[in-house]
């Protein structure tokens, strides 16, 4: 088991990084038409705009919310004066709130996709893989709130940045410091870490696109000569 806990906290995190960069860039260069959201808006409207807007606004916060919460050094926090236990209660109430969010965005997205029979019959395996791996992955997640509620001084969750932060950083000890978590909280990492092993071969990789466009808004106007 020792040895399954370091690859999984301590190996695996750069093997789902390395396929998340190099598969996106393969997939890009090779395989550019497919390279989008696809959606299904024409086939059937019914409720995709609410649990599009939903899911959207949940998953963004709960991206952002990770990476500013776990890559955040923790001295940074402490310079600030704001307590671990602090913290952890404002991670709490935000991730349940995103993470709210997205699951009755998701929910609405896979009642519309599998209980029409037309949109059924478009969805690939690929978008039943994503979708309800993105759930599972969802449901550990607010599940571990319930874990964190029953300590509050915030150590977990230090335990938890300090392993993610020298996973960033190629220490290899990084695997050592989460040895004592809980299994769920280990379930929900390996499941999200997962997530980015799988996002090349799926049509998450639009995400890249959205990120991309903002990049416009910089952008110079485009002269054009009068006639």
């Amino acid at each position: 088991m020792n040895y399954l806990h370091q690859f999984v906290f301590g190996i695996y995190p750069y093997i789902a990084l390395a396929i998340f960069l190099l598969g996106s860039l393969i997939r890009f260069d090779r395989e550019q038409y497919t390279w989008k959201s696809e959606s299904s808006q024409l086939l059937h409207r019914g409720s995709l705009r609410l649990g599009n807007i939903l899911f959207h606004v949940g998953i963004l916060g709960l991206f952002f919310g990770h990476l500013a919460g776990l890559l955040t050094p923790v001295w940074v926090w402490d310079s600030l004066g704001v307590k671990h236990g602090d913290k952890q209660v404002f991670a709490m109430l935000a991730g349940g709130i995103m993470g709210s969010l997205c699951l009755v965005g998701i929910l609405i997205l896979l009642v519309r996709r599998f209980a029409n029979d037309r949109l059924l019959h478009i969805t690939t395996i690929k978008d039943k893989v994503v979708m309800l791996w993105i759930l599972a992955t969802l449901l550990l997640g607010l599940s571990t709130i319930l874990v964190s509620a029953s300590h509050l001084d915030g150590h977990m969750m230090v335990q938890l940045m300090t392993w993610a932060q020298h996973v960033l950083t190629f220490r290899g000890d990084a695997a050592a410091l989460i040895a004592d978590a809980p299994l769920l909280f280990k379930l929900h990492l390996f499941m999200g870490m997962s997530l980015f092993v799988i996002f090349p071969f799926t049509r998450l990789v639009h995400v890249w696109s959205g990120f991309g466009a903002v990049g416009y808004l910089g952008r110079a106007y485009q002269l054009v000569r009068p006639r």
